[in-house]
Order: C-alpha cells, then structure tokens, then sequence
C-alpha cells in the first residue's frame, strides 16, 4: 500500500507543466483552493440506486422502455438537484444507435481436423454477434488462423498479422496482452497493466482492419478478469452499435468467443498445444499459426435503428462560466438477460451503474446547495457504456463543451457497497496531475490511496472516463478500497469475489436494503472535494511527461492558439 503524499505525489509530475499558467520552475505548484465538504445524502444514494435497479425499468437497456423510465426519472432528478439543462437548453443528447438481436444460432462447426467435425454449441460453448447490418451472417468454411495476441502495433515494433492476407479467414485470437502473467509494470505492453491492445474492442476492430471475415477470442477467466457467465450474459440478446454511417470502417462478419476447453479441443485437432501456442505468442518473434481447419456457422438477425440519449445538466460557473469540469457515469445496463436458476431475468444493474448515477445526482445535489464554483460543473450521465463506452465515446467525439474547455474530470462506475474501507484504489494512478487534486482530497481523512490490485484487467480502458482520456481530457477513475475497517484485504477480496462471481452482469445484481452505505459516502466526499477544487482552481491539470495521451492534449490544446483558457499559446 502506498500513500501519495503531495510532495511524493510531485516527483511524479516534475516535467509535467501546469496547463494555463506560467511555469517558472519544476518546483511550481498546481493551486490547490481548500473547499468545505458538501452536504452529501444518504438518502439520495440509497432512493435513486433502489429506484433505477428496480424491476419497474427493466435493467435500463438502451433503447427500450426501460430507457424512457430512466430519461424521465433522470431529468426530474437533475432538476430537483439545482442543475439546469446542459445542451442548449435540452438536458439530452441523442446518439445514434443500432440494435442487432441475433437468433437461431447454428452451432459453429469446425471441420478438417483427421476425428470428424467438431460442433460446439451457442451459449453453452461459443457465443457471436454481427456489427454488419445483416438480416442474416454466415460463415463459410473460414480458414482458421491462430493469430495469438492480434495485435498490430508499429510504434512497439509488433505486428501478429506480419505477412497474412486475411481476407476470408478467422483469427482465433488470445485475450489479454502480451505481458499478461508479469510480476511488475515493465514490458513492452506496460507489464502486468493492460494496455488498449487487451481490450476485446481493440482486437476485433483491428481484425476487421485485416480484412478478417471473423474474429474469435479465447476465453480465458484471469486474463479476461470475469468468468464464462459474464460473457454468456453479455453477448446474448439485443446488442448495441454506434451507427457507423455511410463510410462505415471494414468490420468482420463475426465477432465471439470460445470457451477455453473447447479451443483447446480446437487446436488439438490442428496438431497444435494451446499452452505451447499461448507462450510463442508473447515473445516478439511470434508468427501466426495457420490451423488447417474450417470454421463454418449461421444465425439471422433482427434489426432496429434507434436514438439513445445521454443526459446532461450543469452548474454554470460564478466566474468562468466557459470552462469546464466533468462528472460521469453510465446509466444504462443490460436490460434482459440470461435467466437465473430462479428464473429472474432482468439484469437489475443496482451495482452497475445504479450507484454511479445516483452519486450523480447526490453530488449535484451538495454542489448546488454549496453554490457555485468559478468554473462550471457538468454531470453527464451516459448511455449504452455496456456496449462498449457508446454514449460517452459520441459525446466526446460531438462535445457539447469544447474539449480543449473541458479541465478534466472523475469518473464513478459502480460503488460495491461494502463498508468503509482504510484506502481508496486509484485505477491507473500515476498518469495526470490530478492525483495531486486526490491527494489533497484524502488530507483530512485518515486514508491512503491503493494503486489499482489488478492492472492485467485493464480497467482504465473499460469505463467512460477513457472516452475523454483517448482524447486528451485528463481524468480520474477511483474505485472504493479493498483493504475494510471490518476485516481487511481479505474481507474485501471476499466482497469483490463474490460480486464479480455471483452479481456482475447477472439478474442477481439488486438492490439490498441491509447495505452499509459508510464506505460509499466516504468516497462520495473525495469525489465532491476533488470537483470543488477542480471547480474553483486556477490551474490546467495535464498528463505526465511520457503518458500515452499528453500529446493529444497538448495538440488539442494549442488549436487556434488557445491553450486551454490561455489566449496564447506558449
């Protein structure tokens, strides 16, 4: 466990200027104002998450009544909180979507190997979807070609589909990153810490950029960090897309996953070791692996176009009106999903997001009452961050704020209402100046900041907050801590287990009127601090020198010559 004290804090920043102000020497502090801590309620907390994870919206699947139930209730909340409408006058946004439901799966057939065809069945085995928009997908005795990370990236020097020609054929392809199964942060893909390229976004985007007719991820629980149930209930039912327009990116047919066992029984077939193959693809002279076997299956579509909305209300600044600092979280969930053994099918997402967007409007409630801040606030509640950050990737792709106005900003994605905790984990900490904001946030409590336990899950590129970050926006992902004043690291890990085993993604994701809700209202309080400081500051958090994404802040920046608020650039 480490705690950040501000000046250890510094010595992670020293090259990493403060954006808007002159920068005389490294020494130079970022203005850090004191604020008074809001008056955050419970009581909120604890009626919006009982309300939104009610059965009465249906788990919130973009695009449904669920989601109507969910626009209203949302608006009258902000409302109610002090917050005026954010887009012009409406407090919505709308995005663009498109639902593609598959049906009638066939099994996925794998032929050519020397015991007869292999046949794995729908859900139980593999699962797929279509981003086309097809009334019907077929795959057609598609090569298969073991294609181990399928990741191609220049600037690293790595490229799994070095000399392929891909067109026609599948990539089986291996979850995670290179580095994965690392003791420390070092390797060419970050170390233990995920990178961008472990994403399952990533390699089937990447695949369709091959010209692949299919992708088809192995799944495997420790590097994936959530079980074959998480992906059966995921990947089954209406699934949510952008609409990609008239000039759509290349994309496969068909994009899935395999259950570990049954790609090892895959490759077996094709004379191949799965572990073998899992250890030549980390090493950075890896070649792609043509199996020699076919890969056939088909399933019809149903097809809707529809318009999701983002909500958005705001806090205009007392003093500078037009500049900006983010509050996010998703609001929607999975609607409907595979059944419990009880036969409960609404993914009820109380957890996920319920207690996100309630801190949503909770913090807007305790800004409101304390007043303005010199800078204004914004909460955006986001759709369809299920289906891959939708809502928050179009609103940062269509800001209704300028990017380069925007200072930066927190994000919060499921509180586990667990107790309090000694700690608070800092998902990717070290990367921006605004660990500096969370510092000062935690002096007056007796706490102390635990780097993300898990950095292999890459869980800093699976909320919303990276929409903005990819951007240049710096912003803040914290999580409650795992080390409880009721039992320590293991009652925590015992706490997170049993969420991420028993609730995540599934209908058993409710509402608990037993909930101690301390835990969750400590960490309201460091986010409520760290706004009303970013709300009433000076300075221009930026990234750290050699992070991934100070370059584009800079970039963005130094558009028009404004620098964020400075009328020059420098």
């Amino acid at each position: 466990m480490k705690r950040f004290t501000i000046g250890a804090a510094a010595a992670l920043i020293l090259s990493a200027c403060s954006m808007g102000q002159d920068v005389e020497s490294p020494d130079a502090a970022l203005d850090l104002p004191d604020v008074a801590d809001g008056t955050l309620s419970e009581e909120t907390m604890k009626r919006v998450t009982e309300r939104l994870s009610s059965d009465e919206f249906e788990g919130r699947a973009p695009g449904t009544a669920g989601e109507e139930k969910t626009i209203a209730y949302l608006i009258e909340e902000f409302g109610k909180a002090g917050l005026e409408p954010g887009n012009n006058g409406s407090w919505v946004q709308d995005v663009p979507l498109v639902e593609i439901t598959g049906k009638d799966f066939a099994p996925l057939t794998i032929s050519g190997g020397d015991n007869g065809d292999i046949k794995l069945n729908y859900a139980t085995d593999w699962v797929g979807a279509t981003y086309r928009e097809d009334v019907e997908t077929k795959l057609d005795d598609s090569e298969l070609v073991f294609v181990g990370y399928g990741i191609n990236a220049p600037e690293k020097g790595w490229n799994d589909y070095e000399g392929l020609d891909m067109k026609g054929k599948t990539a089986v392809i291996l979850v995670n990153d290179p580095d994965f199964g690392a003791e420390t942060l070092d390797g060419p893909f970050n170390g233990k810490a995920m990178t961008y390229y472990g994403r399952w976004t990533y390699k089937y985007e990447e695949a369709g950029r091959q010209g692949a007719a299919a992708a088809i991820i192995i799944h495997d629980t420790e590097p994936a960090a959530y079980g074959w149930n998480v992906v059966e209930s995921s990947w089954s039912g209406p699934q949510a897309y952008a609409d990609r327009g008239d000039n759509p990116p290349p994309m496969t047919k068909l994009n899935g996953w395999v259950q570990k066992e049954k790609a090892r029984e895959i490759l077996a077939a094709a004379g191949q070791d799965l572990d073998d193959l899992m250890a030549a693809a980390r090493k950075d002279d890896f070649k792609a692996v043509p199996l020699g076997l076919k890969a056939s299956t088909s399933f019809r579509n149903d097809i809707r176009t529809f318009a999701s909305k983002n909500v958005i209300g705001i806090l205009p600044g007392s003093e500078r009106p037009d500049e900006y600092v983010m509050h996010t979280a998703h609001w929607d969930h999975l609607g409907r999903c595979t059944p419990a053994p009880d036969g409960d099918d609404i993914c009820n997402g109380a957890v996920d997001n319920a207690t996100g967007t309630a801190a949503l409007v909770a913090l807007a409630e305790a800004h409101a009452k304390a007043g303005p801040t010199k800078r204004s606030l914004v909460f955006l509640a986001v759709t369809a961050e299920e289906s891959g950050l939708l809502g928050a990737d179009y609103y940062a792709a269509n800001p209704v704020f300028p990017l380069n106005k925007t200072v930066g900003g927190i994000n919060m994605d499921a509180f586990l209402v667990a107790g309090p905790a000694k700690d608070v984990i800092v998902v990717g900490p070290g990367k921006s100046q605004l660990d500096l904001f969370l510092d000062k946030a935690l002096m007056s409590d007796d706490r102390v900041t635990t780097p993300n336990p898990n950095p292999e899950a890459g869980y800093y590129y699976r909320s919303d907050h990276f929409a903005f970050a990819k951007r240049g926006v710096p912003m803040l992902y914290l999580d409650g801590g795992e080390d409880l004043v009721d039992g320590g690291k293991e009652a925590g890990a015992a706490v997170q287990a049993d969420y991420r085993d028993n609730r995540y993604h599934g209908p058993k994701d409710e509402y608990d009127p037993n909930w101690d809700w301390s835990g969750v209202m400590a960490d309201l309080r460091l986010f409520y601090r760290i706004g009303r400081m970013l709300g009433d500051s000076t300075s221009w958090p930026n990234w750290v020198e050699g992070d991934e994404f100070k370059a584009t802040r800079d970039e963005d920046c130094a558009v028009d010559g404004a620098l964020c608020g400075t009328p020059e650039a420098p």
